[in-house]
């Protein structure tokens, strides 16, 4: 199969493609991939598309009926090759979308580019025609660069689909450029967007990162790899993992080199380099391998993303990238979010994994389920300290994904729920996984005990604190606040904002009759202990409410880990185990 990519205008967002198909039967089926690896739920591409077509050689138009959503049936009786073309909508950038504009081409193949299943082991061609000075950041093989006009139409090959579906591009004139070589491994850093990358700082944390990263694993699935960053002029953060490669977007570019959103930087990177063994070569055996076409159900979100999670911090701790203060600040994000989502009672880790394909990328209804990464890199946590426990920190969780990728990826085998608790219990010593996997994995639970247990092999504690905003101290009330209005975003069971009527979505409008203007908490502290009276808006339906603390009860602390001053030496000898540092 051949495509060939081109577009104008380029301020309407659209990407013109051609696929070029060999014919094998009196009737070919053409398909659009129905969701994209690295996000489990449907991405319903074809509602991009418009003006799908197909052709013979000579451009005379085909009979062919559209079969379901994204599949087309296309007559080609007596036909050498026939030709499909269509436009599809590019005007949303992430990591994981497809975008034009008048600066940039931007790919997720999956996306945008159909196929032929008979074709899908085949080699693939890909031909995009951009304007001159344009270079392409993408892991895909390179042909040769040929003028026609005033256009360039350069060549991309991948060896079959799986390779073009998880080769993500870039093409662009003002693409930023960097690369090094560690153990024979080519890094690439490309970066899109105005930025002042310090190189040098990059490269070293960088180098210092996936170096840890490979040692760990003991060798790396790919040669080359490239990081993708989309560097936006606004606050975003967002990753999508490949193979041999990864598509980063970040922001506020003006912030890059900043501590906060460099550590992010260095955090979102490291996760998502770490993708590469742990999903695209380590697979759950639902997706051993990739069905495009419909849901990929498996209850291991907690592996291949919890885990993740949990590495991706963690590596910067113990290669020395990131100081112990920068790990527990970016651990207690995670933390955090667990405690404060009461949907960690109502479904487990692993029915959440499996409802990512029904809801798991928005907030859904009022904690019905828990997240795959916060509480997935929790039991990460969990697991490591459970097997560097029983195994006098001679073993921990670094071993479990040793023999994922050794012993199974690498022998082209997938593994089960039952495999990884058995991997578990191997590298534990034969120690007993029944309880975390039966009571906090596969059963809705607050991971409160697990975790302080596992905070205490290393001498750590978990502390708590009162939240620092009264209506969530003592209503149970978290809100957001945009251009001085107040919208409910979270209530706490058994609060008085539960008891109070108020819903999530409602908008706090008055509090005893005074408009808010960006004083909702001046105004809450002003009225301590008292009951006031709110009127909150809902669908532009106007509600007057009445509440009150309750006492002795307060909602929503806030959670943070420290090191205890009475830690023996065996905690002191394990935290060093861990941290590759001294207590």
């Amino acid at each position: 199969m051949k495509y060939i990519i081109s577009y104008a205008p380029h301020h309407q967002h659209f990407i013109d493609i051609e696929l070029v198909v060999p014919v094998t039967g009196d009737k070919t089926t053409v398909q659009s991939a129905a969701w994209r690896p690295g996000r489990y739920e449907l991405g319903n591409f074809t509602k991009n598309v418009r003006g799908w077509g197909a052709f013979d050689a000579h451009g005379k138009k085909l009979t062919f009926r559209k079969i379901n959503k994204d599949q087309w049936e296309v007559d080609t009786q007596g036909l050498k090759t026939f030709h499909v073309k269509y436009s599809y909508y590019a005007a949303d950038l992430n990591a994981g979308s497809t975008y034009v504009d008048d600066n940039q081409l931007y790919m997720n193949p999956v996306n945008c580019c159909m196929y032929v299943p008979e074709h899908m082991a085949g080699l693939l061609q890909m031909e995009l025609l951009l304007p001159e000075g344009y270079r392409i950041a993408t892991s895909m093989k390179k042909g040769k660069e040929k003028q026609e006009g005033k256009l360039y139409r350069h060549t991309l090959y991948a060896a079959n689909f799986e390779e073009l579906a998880d080769s993500p591009l870039i093409a662009s004139a003002t693409l930023k450029h960097n690369t090094f070589v560690m153990d024979g491994i080519e890094f690439h850093l490309w970066m899109q967007g105005e930025c002042k990358p310090d190189w040098a700082r990059i490269i070293n944390d960088f180098f210092i990162f996936i170096n840890d990263m490979v040692l760990m694993m003991k060798g790396s699935p790919v040669k080359e790899y490239h990081f993708l960053f989309h560097i936006l002029p606004y606050k975003f953060h967002h990753g999508v993992e490949h193979l041999s490669s990864t598509v980063i977007a970040m922001g506020p570019s003006y912030n890059l080199m900043k501590d906060d959103l460099y550590n992010d930087f260095l955090g979102i990177s490291c996760h998502e380099l770490f993708h590469s063994w742990n999903i695209k070569t380590i697979r759950p055996v639902e997706m051993y391998p990739y069905n495009y076409t419909r849901e990929n159900y498996s209850r291991l979100g907690y592996v291949y993303e919890g885990v993740t999670t949990y590495y991706g911090d963690y590596l910067l701790l113990r290669a020395g990238v990131f100081s112990e203060f920068e790990y527990l600040k970016a651990n207690q994000r995670e933390v955090q979010k667990h405690f404060d989502n009461f949907g960690r009672y109502n479904l487990s880790v692993a029915d959440s994994s499996f409802d990512t394909w029904l809801d798991g990328y928005v907030s859904g209804i009022p904690f019905r389920k828990v997240s795959i990464y916060t509480e997935g890199s929790i039991l990460a946590f969990i697991t490591d300290m459970f097997i560097r426990k029983h195994t006098h920190n001679a073993k921990s969780l670094d071993d479990v994904m040793r023999t994922l990728y050794h012993d199974y990826a690498l022998q082209g085998k997938s593994y089960s729920e039952d495999t990884y608790k058995l991997v578990v219990e191997q590298a534990a010593g034969g120690a007993s996984f029944d309880d975390i996997f039966n009571n906090y994995i596969n059963t809705a639970s607050d991971l409160e005990k697990p975790f302080r247990e596992a905070l205490n092999h290393i001498g750590m504690v978990l502390h708590t604190s009162p939240a620092k905003k009264y209506c969530e101290r003592y209503w149970g009330l978290k809100v957001t606040e945009e251009a001085s209005r107040y919208k409910v975003t979270s209530i706490a069971p058994g609060s008085p904002g539960e008891a109070s009527g108020i819903c999530v979505n409602d908008e706090i409008v008055t509090i005893n009759g005074h408009i808010l203007k960006a004083n909702l908490h001046d105004w809450c502290a002003f009225y301590e202990n008292e009951e006031v009276n709110l009127v909150v808006l809902a669908d532009q339906v106007r509600r007057e409410v009445k509440i009150s603390t309750i006492p002795g009860k307060e909602f929503f602390p806030l959670y943070h880990m420290t090191k205890t001053r009475s830690a023996n030496l065996e905690q002191q000898a394990a935290y060093r185990a861990w941290s590759n540092r001294e207590y």
